[in-house]
Order: C-alpha cells, then sequence, then structure tokens
C-alpha cells in the first residue's frame, strides 16, 4: 500500500507545503517552498468524488446509480466540493 501525501501538520492540523523534491535515478533535489496544487489540498474522499465524477465524464446521473446514493446527494456533495474549491482559491489564488 502506498503512503498518502499528508496535508496537514499531524502535530498542528495546519497546512503542509512540500519543500524538497528529488530524483531517484540522478538523486537531484530542488529545494524551495512550493504549494501544494489545488485538488491534492481536498481531502481524499473528495479527491475520489472528483476521480469518479471525470471518470463518469460528468454524469451525476450515472454516479447516483452507481454510488447507490440519489442523484440530489450526489450534486450537493458536487456543490460542496465546488465550494471548498472557491474557498482554498481564495487563500491560494
Amino acid at each position: 500500500m502506498k503512503n498518502k501525501l499528508p496535508i496537514h501538520c499531524p502535530s498542528c492540523q495546519e497546512a503542509l507545503q512540500v519543500s524538497q523534491l528529488s530524483c531517484e535515478s540522478c538523486e537531484t533535489r530542488v529545494s524551495g517552498k512550493f504549494a501544494l496544487p489545488l485538488l491534492l489540498q481536498l481531502p481524499q474522499e473528495e479527491q475520489d468524488f472528483i476521480l469518479q465524477f471525470f471518470l463518469f465524464s460528468g454524469s451525476l446521473k450515472e454516479m447516483a446509480a452507481t454510488m447507490n446514493i440519489s442523484y440530489p446527494t450526489v450534486r450537493n456533495r458536487l456543490d460542496d466540493i465546488i465550494a471548498r474549491i472557491n474557498h482554498l482559491k481564495t487563500f491560494n489564488p
């Protein structure tokens, strides 16, 4: 099982930033202060939902049927994720 990329500090729960990237092949290292991509700042459950949305070509109706939940529930989850992304964009222009 792959380790999941942490997005919050385990001590204080503040957002983590990437400070180093490395190449396994040549061992080059790049250091700095890099923000996580917007979608990686979302909780894993919301990332999974977005992936399903993409794989279902944006069909909420098909998603609802496959997930055995109502269309309005799927629509509300999508609206919540959109609101969270808009909120993140405000703080990470």
